[in-house]
């Protein structure tokens, strides 16, 4: 029990209003520093994201291991997760409507930071013994620092934190929501869905980066169109509400007294705190996880890259965490009381949104929804522990000996109650954004060269040959 309280306290300090302040802050920072280039070529960005050369990796000539779609993929796999689901339910339950704001707000900001981050994954990535890339804020800090010691100290850090992250928030929590959603829909015992991901997942890490892209290539788009459908649908037949429910978002998010009868207590403050953390945990923009993915693309520019990848945040907060909110919002049952009186929150809450318009069908839909974006997390965190490690131990059977335990660790997930995990696992991933967010403020020279270089040689050209066509 001390031991449980001495962690809890740690990850509320760790994800508290200062580390909230660091990690919007620097997103704030680099958009003024690139005049705010990400946010007016998003546009552009989303374009290249369906862009042959993005699409097509055979027809890619240039240096990385997968497409630049695959890579983005692979990233949104870890990204978009039960987050989108849990997270945004738990934020406007905690937070009041006006949470959903304030994460379309860090969000924004969040694009410079997806950016920063992912430019400089590939400006500073290498190879390793196989001749595959290999990348991220380690490498960044590592070739990137001038003061050697330090860029030691934190790229060390930084993947001691990612390996433990990828165990905990890219493994055992997913696998965790996985097994429960599945025996509370479908009365499928734990243990099995534990052994059939456990396999599922065991045969994709067998052929590495190049296996991983693939499946989330296909997985990731297909899970996202299942989803996002069925939260229009509810949105759609509770169309109704839409304009009352947009009015609490509004409201609550600025509002210095409680709404919504004083259920919760909304306010500002807590809007604000909630929407952010959110926000943040949901897309990843700032932590450090994505800029890995970025590494191993085929890209003729490390800011090609940048851009696409930072279209990720959008893809996640824009347009999934919105979804979610306009349903619950919509539906009216946020507020709603269990049967022991505590408010209604979490999965719980989302499936209670569909309900209420689909019946049954509506768990359905939430169930299946958070089986696919837990697993497809798992598969992108996988990858991200694996090069956290290879950092740290360059060797092809630490990497062997980390897939079997990745596999095994997935099993053990699914039928065990592990709430100490989802803190011990939470508080290392928001470790990870504090060698990462030093890393982008030191380098946020480069960043900016980068992208000023991009700019010269392909950006005004093309968007002029756009512009023609």
């Amino acid at each position: 029990m001390i031991f449980s309280e001495v962690l809890k306290n740690i990850n509320d300090f760790v994800w508290g209003p200062v580390m909230l302040i660091l990690l919007v802050g620097t997103g704030v920072f680099l958009m003024i520093r690139l005049k705010f280039r990400p946010l007016r070529n998003l546009g552009y960005a989303l374009c290249q994201v369906f862009s042959k050369h993005s699409m097509k990796k055979s027809d890619n000539t240039d240096a990385g291991d997968i497409s630049p779609f695959q890579s983005l993929m692979t990233a949104l796999a870890a990204t978009i997760g039960t987050g989108n689901i849990v997270g945004v339910a738990t934020a406007m339950t905690l937070g009041g409507p006006g949470a959903l704001f304030w994460m379309w707000i860090s969000a924004i900001f969040g694009l410079a930071t997806k950016y920063g981050e992912s430019v400089l994954a590939v400006f500073y990535r290498e190879k390793n013994s196989k001749g595959e890339m290999s990348g991220g804020p380690m490498f960044s800090i590592k070739n990137g620092f001038k003061v050697r010691w330090l860029g030691t100290i934190l790229s060390i850090a930084f993947a001691v934190f990612a390996v433990i992250a990828s165990f905990g928030i890219g493994n055992l929590t997913q696998i965790n929501s996985i097994s429960e959603a599945v025996l509370n829909t479908f009365s499928i015992p734990t243990w099995i869905t534990g052994i059939v991901i456990a396999v599922l997942v065991g045969i994709v890490l067998l052929g590495g980066i190049k296996s991983i892209g693939n499946v989330s290539s296909k997985i990731v788009p297909f899970m996202a169109v299942f989803y996002a459908v069925g939260c229009l649908i509810i949105i759609i037949a509770n169309v109704g509400n839409l304009p009352t429910g947009l009015g609490q978002i509004m409201e609550s998010a600025f509002s210095s007294r409680s709404i919504l009868g004083g259920v919760a207590g909304f306010t500002f403050a807590t809007a604000l705190r909630f929407g952010v953390a959110r926000g943040v945990f949901s897309n990843e923009a700032g932590l450090g996880s994505a800029p890995i993915a970025a590494a191993a693309a085929k890209t003729d520019h490390p800011c090609r890259q940048g851009y696409i990848n930072m279209t990720g945040t959008f893809f996640d907060t824009i347009i999934v965490c919105t979804l979610t909110g306009l349903a619950i919002a919509c539906s009216g049952v946020l507020g709603t009381l269990a049967a022991d009186g505590s408010l209604v929150t979490g999965a719980s809450l989302t499936i209670l949104a569909f309900d209420s318009t689909l019946g049954s069908l509506g768990s359905v839909i939430v169930t299946i929804g958070l089986i696919l974006f837990a697993f497809s997390t798992i598969l992108g965190w996988s990858y991200y522990g694996e090069k956290s490690l290879e950092f740290l131990i360059p060797s092809m059977k630490a990497k062997y000996i980390y897939r079997a335990l990745f596999a095994c660790a997935v099993f053990v997930g699914a039928i065990t109650t592990l709430e100490i995990v989802w803190d011990f696992s939470d508080t290392a991933n928001g470790l990870m954004a504090i060698p990462n967010l030093i890393c982008l403020l030191v380098l946020s020279g480069v960043i900016v060269s980068q992208t000023k270089d991009f700019d010269d040689k392909f950006l005004q050209y093309e968007k002029r040959s756009r512009k023609k066509t």
